[in-house]
């Protein structure tokens, strides 16, 4: 039928009026496929109830074949396939069905058909050989674990089926009822995956159900059909390669349903799972999937080869839905060992989860999503035409061909091809240059030039050759591990990655992008970027994220020696963002509760599993400040706001956490708050700061005590651990009441009264001095006005100013008396007019004068103070105000040094007006 016929319009690709449509034929009586199904089915069509096809309505459909028409198992199943297309034919071109609605449909189908034949070949094997029984006398499951677009229920129209059999374990089948036929299970499942292909594969005069691939199965087309579940899992370790892990990573058991429904299946996530996503970031599967697109293309291309119809593929040509699939899995398999949201299975889903991840901008994967779904239903329509798996558009080289398009631009919604083809042309370009963003290879250096090897990259240099052109330095770190048994064990690829990376360090030296120091750090850091050759991986595939640490490792040692500690944060160098965003504790928040949600759908939630998803957050951000801060973005004041904020943060989901996984639990919220001291209730932490804490809490519940106790201890425990992932804070808990011989938490009425001094247990000078910077951090709301009650009756309450003046100057001699300076020297924090003597001389003028003066009740920082004690007259005019700047440059110049790693101890002749403004500060305080 030609088009113009089936539109009923003499002028192919116009689209008729309203009023003409009305008597139109429906676009689907031109698919030849649909004519087919409509004669040879007349009469079964009415079988499928109308609508969407689901599993409910295909039982219903399959029992009246069975029952009223008199088919067998394999009729049926076949002519149920026959009449679900032609109903998805009629609701995507037709009445412009979702395309969820289309592959779910077939998904579906596929589903029912295996159960069904599941069934119907187990009953049939047990007749002859028994049940397959485990060692321990149960059954042995068998799972049709579905791959590809069957396993993340994107099936299309006229798709095979990807499928593996696994099953539970070996040993032997009990024999019929007169004990003969045992057999072992490995023979009973081979005989039961034969005779569910006979079931489902086979072409009888009905067609087909699904075409079967078993290509995917351990050791491909040479492998056994079916391979237990220990079998599986030694592959996995031995052999798998790393192309299979993309296949993988959409697998899901789909069959029997029986055993779906029992939850036995769950068995097989927890082999897969540690096969498919690796623990740390893994950018050496580029390499993988760049040489399996480019045997695809390559596959493609030769199918092309003298027969230019087939350049047109919707799937695997350029900027096809293939290319789509693999950027989508790459990330997925790159980031799902540590972001577990990631691992979904549908493409379309992983795109909006990439987005909200960050690692896709959200007009990206809209635009892929947009790209995907028109790809699809165009894909849809090809097979529409005849029933044929292919996703060749037709280009006119037949003479229906023309007639085809139009058929399938009408469909799409186009007057005529020409628009159709426009957009088709535009989704795929976009397509494509996302894929090559992505995968299409880094930007050698110039030394790595020469000849391209058979993946389309340069072969790296002989490293004995890149050994002379280093500089001496270099050249000599180089040597020194060049023998290390970690280099000399490294693969080939992972080997032509270190020299890579080595040239492209070599050439930037030489042009002066990074320094001699950069360069120098870099060579000493190899022994922690060989732990994982997924770093080599990520370095080379991201020249930009080479850079950036090269930058980071030049700028001090501390950064550097943090990497050396936790080298997985080199991945935060790859974000956009990271010199223009800011630390955000509600997002730092809301993406570990989402990581967490989804470890609990796994199964995944131990403690250990959550102390490192904390450990790994907290890295990152504390490295993303880092590099803010050595890039100069980040004033030291910004720095200790963003770690302070972290620090909270930190606190309030490790709170939470332990207090869900507490034993002794015995209410939901627990009735507790965190009093912040010293640098974290000054809100001026630097890296690597101990948090100076103190617990209270207010609950009358006659467990109580006991529970907080147990609270504390783990709370303390899960934040001090070190782990695989290393360790977040020492905690430091000596300002609680009673200090290191007192309870570890304390009811809040106990610590009022001791930070008052009612009763004979009272606080000392000292811990009021503390009490001027503590700071609520968190915990029950209602206890947040009461703590500010109490610090404001300590800091607030008259005193001996001559005593407080002696106290205070005492402990200062004593905290001098332990932190001697060497001759010539001066201290920036414990000499004479530096920090500490800026911050005892805050705490007297808050602890003496806060009653009468307000203004200095506030715990906001020793700089604001110091200015606002000058704006009320408590300092000489200018004498505040250039010791807050004195201050403040101190405060700089202890950062830096901290930094660098070096002395804070700078030579006497340094910082003389800063000195001499903290001296005139602490002569007009204690005279």
């Amino acid at each position: 039928m030609s088009l113009g016929a089936a539109l009923g319009s003499g002028h192919e690709g116009e689209v008729s009026s309203a009023a003409g449509a009305q008597a139109q034929p429906p676009l689907s009586s031109y698919s030849r496929f649909a004519q087919r199904l409509r004669r040879r089915y007349a009469g079964e069509l009415a079988l499928l109830p109308p609508g969407p096809p689901t599993r409910s309505t295909m039982a219903q459909a399959y029992e009246a074949l069975r029952g009223s028409r008199g088919f067998d198992v394999p009729s049926s199943l076949r002519v149920l396939r026959q009449l679900v297309m032609e109903r998805l034919i009629v609701l995507d071109c037709d009445q412009r069905s979702p395309l969820a609605t289309i592959t779910c449909a077939v998904t579906e189908l596929a589903e029912f058909a295996l159960d069904t034949a599941c069934i119907q070949a187990f009953a049939d094997l047990d007749l002859v050989h028994g049940a397959p029984r485990t060692a321990d006398g149960r059954r042995s499951q068998l799972w049709v674990v579905g791959m590809g677009k069957l396993g993340a229920r994107e099936l299309n129209v006229s798709s095979d089926i990807d499928l593996v059999y696994v099953y539970e374990e070996d040993g032997e089948t009990e024999g019929s009822t007169d004990g003969r036929g045992r057999i072992s299970n490995h023979e009973y499942f081979a005989k039961a995956v034969k005779a569910i292909y006979g079931l489902i594969g086979d072409v009888t005069e009905h067609g087909f159900v699904f075409r079967v691939d078993l290509a995917l199965r351990p050791n491909g087309n040479s492998g056994p059909s079916a391979v237990s579940l220990g079998a599986l899992e030694d592959y996995f370790q031995v052999q798998g390669r790393e192309w299979e892990r993309f296949a993988w990573m959409k697998s899901r058991v789909v069959a029997p349903r029986s055993a779906i429904e029992d939850g036995s299946a769950q068995g097989m996530r927890q082999v897969i799972l540690p096969f498919v996503f690796r623990r740390y970031l893994d950018y050496a599967v580029f390499d993988a999937l760049r040489v399996l697109h480019r045997q695809i293309r390559e596959h493609a291309s030769k199918r092309a080869a003298g027969r230019p119809e087939r350049a047109n593929d919707v799937k695997l040509s350029r900027g096809g839905i293939r290319e789509i699939e693999f950027t989508v899995q790459l990330l997925q398999v790159v980031r799902g060992g540590q972001f577990p949201e990631l691992r979904t299975r549908p493409t379309l889903q992983a795109l909006q989860r990439l987005s909200v991840a960050g690692l896709m901008s959200e007009a990206t994967a809209q635009a892929l999503a947009a790209a995907y779904t028109f790809l699809r239903r165009v894909e849809h329509r090809i097979q529409y035409l005849d029933d044929q798996q292919t996703h060749v558009l037709p280009n006119g080289c037949r003479d229906d061909d023309d007639g085809d398009l139009a058929w399938i631009a009408h469909t799409m919604g186009y007057a005529e091809p020409c628009p159709f083809l426009h957009e088709l042309d535009g989704h795929r370009e976009l397509v494509a240059e996302e894929f090559d963003k992505l995968l299409g290879g880094s930007t050698e250096c110039k030394s790595c030039s020469g000849p391209r090897n058979g993946n389309g990259r340069q072969p790296p240099p002989d490293l004995d050759q890149l050994l002379e052109q280093l500089p001496a330095q270099l050249r000599y770190r180089v040597e020194h591990w060049r023998q290390h048994p970690r280099v000399v064990a490294l693969r080939d690829d992972a080997r032509a990655r270190l020299t890579r990376l080595l040239a492209r360090t070599a050439q930037w030296l030489e042009e002066r992008r990074v320094t001699d120091d950069a360069a120098l750090r870099m060579a000493d850091w190899i022994e922690p970027l060989l732990r994982r050759e997924s770093y080599l991986a990520l370095l080379v595939e991201r020249p930009a994220v080479h850079e950036r640490l090269l930058r980071v490792l030049g700028a001090a040692r501390w950064p550097a020696r943090y990497l050396m500690q936790h080298p997985g944060v080199i991945d935060e160098l790859a974000s956009d963002g990271l010199l223009t965003d800011r630390f955000s504790a509600a997002d730092f928040e809301r993406e570990l509760e989402h990581r967490f949600r989804s470890v609990q759908i796994t199964g995944e939630d131990d403690d250990e599993t959550l102390l490192n998803l904390l450990r790994r957050a907290h890295h990152a951000e504390l490295f993303r400040t880092l590099a803010r801060d050595v890039e100069g973005v980040l004033t030291v004041e910004q720095v200790a706001d963003e770690l302070s904020a972290l620090a909270d943060a930190t606190l309030r989901v490790t709170a939470k956490w332990c207090w869900q996984r507490l034993k002794q639990r015995h209410r939901d919220e627990p009735l507790f708050a965190i009093i912040g001291y010293g640098k974290l209730g000054g809100k001026e932490l630097g890296y690597g700061s101990d948090l100076d804490i103190v617990f209270v809490y207010e609950d009358e519940d006659e467990r109580a005590p006991d529970a907080y106790a147990a609270f504390v201890r783990k709370l303390i425990n899960w934040l001090s651990t070190k782990t695989a992932e290393g360790d977040l804070f020492e905690i430091d808990t000596a300002l609680r009441p009673n200090g290191s011989s007192g309870l570890l938490i304390t009811t809040f009425h106990a610590f009022e009264n001791y930070q008052q001094g009612r009763g004979s247990n009272t606080a000392w000078t000292w811990e009021h001095q503390a009490m001027t910077r503590a700071r609520f951090v968190l915990g029950l709301e209602t206890l947040r006005p009461r703590f500010e009650g109490v610090r404001e009756a300590v800091i607030t309450a008259p005193r001996d100013v001559k005593a407080l003046h002696d106290e205070i100057t005492a402990m200062r001699d004593k905290v001098r008396s332990a932190h001697p300076v060497k001759a010539g020297r001066f201290d920036l924090k414990h000499s004479p007019g530096g920090m500490v003597d800026a911050e005892f001389a805050v705490q007297f003028l808050v602890l003496s004068q806060s009653g009468p003066h307000p203004e200095l009740r506030p715990n906001v920082g020793n700089i604001a103070l110091l200015q606002r004690a000058e704006q009320v007259g408590l300092l000489p005019a200018g004498v505040g105000q250039a010791a807050a700047s004195a201050y403040r440059e101190l405060r700089r110049c202890q950062h830096h040094a901290r930094l660098n790693e070096e002395s804070t101890q700078v030579a006497e002749e340094l910082l003389q007006p800063e000195r001499k403004a903290i001296q005139a500060l602490w002569q007009h305080v204690f005279g």
